[in-house]
């Protein structure tokens, strides 16, 4: 297998190195940092950075080179590795992915550099860890192989297992075996589903000699015939839903996230809140609603109540907790559910919102773990309770702490609106869930949300400086500046001029939204969705 992907990277001309070099330079890295002494401990945190910034400048030339106009898929590689069951490496990126993938690149070296102070013991394996999760992370996002999908995705599970059980707080072993649980068994059900549908479309449907094949283009083509009957594509559609919702995470699988949040560390609060979560939102989009069509319009509103659910219940637990930072973990099940109502809203408007929600919730959640982080290592505490006036003694922390709560809030012109707009449009125009009901229920969301972030907010940094122990807290230094700047540029930059990033992202999402709906109703040759509308309302 490493021969044959080996020989086929000989093979490949300069337009498919960017993606490559994206894929492996952190694991490259990690592995060049296991032969360094331990105690070099400025060289794990520099060549961790080093290389992490290096990613994120190949990154860019993949957008650079990207054609946005083109809704298919880009920089493809492929090399066979197991040619009996067709299994393969095969990677590439379109308008959906390519999003995610800068969000990972950009995230990771702030994660990096936030972590010079944070993480204080076993320094050698931590930056090999975060190197690895790097790497894994982008696999998800990069795989067209349903089985290298699915070794990304597990892969993903060990290097934030050990983040959150070695470095974490006093309760982490305890947070750190809930999150592999629970991802665990979500995943067991997606492999099954995998393995089910190579063998039914490589044997029984394209009788392939290996009786299988886990060529994600292949058999999005071959489903899109409609070949799979309505009951079993149901179940395949669950099966991997269930892995996809649980890493969301979606009411009511939401429970293992504020633990997590809570005894992660600060940057593994952020990646976790910046990238991991998106891996279920990113799924759901790329297996459930572009391969089992018919069930995702069967279920978009089943899920979509749990989206809104998600959205009003985080909001109200976010506003009755003490401790930040289980505040804005909380806050995150709430935002997350406008993503997941976008998702399935299955329109243009709504999935465009969606993914750029994905986008912001990283920017400005992450920026919110890194604000509660700033303050915990000067006080060595989370409680509401313990500050006060902090904005007399630390005013340009106020200002990144506090753009970062009215990003979240969803304030115009920063970039939470943007995407929290988009949803809620999507929802409210959507022939599938045909009630306005979504959009009104959700929209409360952002209310409460601006409820329990402007009361927090005016707790922590406003009114009387009453504990001493604040009188002398220092303001942000010139490393916390450098991974606190770039955040903020990129939230108002999404806030002012979304359509920069929306442009790479439209001409794929109409291209799934038509897709769903051609499959759906096969005589329509130009998808006129107010007529659709109609037709869907009778079926229901």
């Amino acid at each position: 297998m490493v021969v044959a992907f080996f020989l086929k990277f000989v093979e490949l001309n300069e337009t498919d190195m960017e993606l490559l070099l994206t894929l492996f330079l952190p694991l490259i890295g990690a592995l060049l940092l296991l032969f360094v002494n331990r105690n070099n401990i400025k060289t794990f945190k520099y060549f961790s950075l080093a290389v992490s910034l290096l990613t994120f400048l190949v990154s860019l030339l993949l957008l650079i080179k990207f054609d946005f106009a083109n809704p298919e898929f880009q920089f493809l590689t492929e090399a066979v590795w197991i040619e009996k069951f067709d299994l393969g490496f095969r990677v590439g990126i379109d308008g959906i992915s390519i999003l995610l993938v800068l969000l990972t690149t950009f995230i990771s070296p702030i994660t990096i550099l936030s972590s010079f102070s944070a993480i204080e013991k076993r320094e050698k394996e931590y930056y090999v860890l975060l190197l690895f999760l790097q790497f894994a992370m982008t696999g998800v996002f990069v795989a067209l192989d349903l089985f290298l999908f699915y070794i990304f995705w597990e892969l993903v599970l060990i290097p934030m297992y050990f983040i959150i059980g070695l470095w974490g707080g006093k309760n982490r072993i305890y947070a750190s075996v809930k999150f592999f649980i629970y991802t665990v068994v979500g995943s067991l059900f997606m492999l099954v589903a995998i393995v089910w549908l190579g063998l039914y479309v490589g044997g029984n449907i394209l009788k392939m000699p290996s009786g299988f094949t886990s060529n994600f283009i292949l058999i999005r083509q071959i489903l899109s015939q409609n070949v799979i009957p309505f009951e079993i594509e149901r179940w395949l559609f669950l099966a991997f839903a269930l892995s996809f919702c649980i890493k969301v995470p979606l009411f009511p699988l939401h429970t293992w996230l504020p633990d997590a949040h809570t005894e992660a560390p600060t940057p593994g609060s952020v990646i976790l809140a910046g990238i991991l979560l998106k891996l279920g939102t990113y799924g759901l989009i790329r297996f459930n609603i572009e391969l089992f069509t018919n069930s995702a319009i069967y279920y978009a509103p089943y899920i979509s109540v749990l989206a809104v659910i998600g959205i009003v219940y985080g909001a109200l637990v976010s506003a009755v907790q003490t401790d930040v930072k289980r505040l804005v973990a909380f806050s995150s099940v709430s935002h997350l559910g406008f993503v997941v109502l976008g998702i399935f809203s299955i329109t243009v408007e709504g999935m465009q919102g969606a993914l750029i929600q994905m986008v912001n919730h990283g920017l400005s959640t992450g920026m919110l773990f890194l604000a509660v982080g700033i303050l915990y290592e000067r006080r060595h505490t989370r409680e509401i309770a313990e500050y006060g006036g902090i904005a007399r003694v630390m005013p340009a922390f106020t200002v990144f702490f506090g753009v970062a709560m009215l990003a979240s809030v969803g304030l115009p012109g920063l970039n939470g609106f943007v995407g929290e707009f988009l949803s809620l449009l999507g929802a409210f125009k959507s022939p599938v869930l045909n009630s306005y009901w979504y959009t009104i229920i959700g929209a409360t969301g952002v209310i409460f949300a601006a409820v329990y972030l402007l009361t927090m907010f005016q707790k922590v940094v406003f009114g009387p400086l009453t504990n001493p122990a604040n009188h002398t807290l220092k303001d942000i230094n010139r490393r916390e500046w450098a991974y606190l700047v770039p955040i903020v540029i990129m939230m108002v930059w999404i806030g002012v001029y979304p359509k920069f990033f929306l442009n790479y992202s439209e001409p794929t999402v109409k291209n799934v939204v038509n897709r769903v709906y051609q499959q759906k109703f096969p005589t329509q040759t130009n998808i006129d969705v107010l007529k659709i509308s109609t037709k869907i309302g009778e079926k229901k």
